[in-house]
């Protein structure tokens, strides 16, 4: 399974699937992230945490925990 962690700087990765459950997938949701959203990796920040992004026209900043809820292909 690859998750939005996997995916590096510069790459495009579709959205399968949301892990996790309750108030953090609601999140994630809210955010515009849901299943078939193309996500851009903008960059990653030096220690890895957090990743920048570009969801549906704008930008958005995910911390790495958050990423690994997020199944890509």
């Amino acid at each position: 399974m690859k998750t939005l962690k996997d995916v590096r700087v510069g790459e495009t990765a579709a959205v399968v699937k949301l892990h996790g459950e309750g108030p953090v997938k609601r999140r994630i949701m809210d955010m515009g992230i849901t299943k078939g959203v193309e996500i851009f990796v903008r960059k990653v920040a030096p220690l890895g945490d957090p990743m920048e992004l570009n969801v549906r026209g704008y930008e958005l900043s995910v911390r790495k925990a958050d990423a690994e809820m997020i199944e890509v292909q």
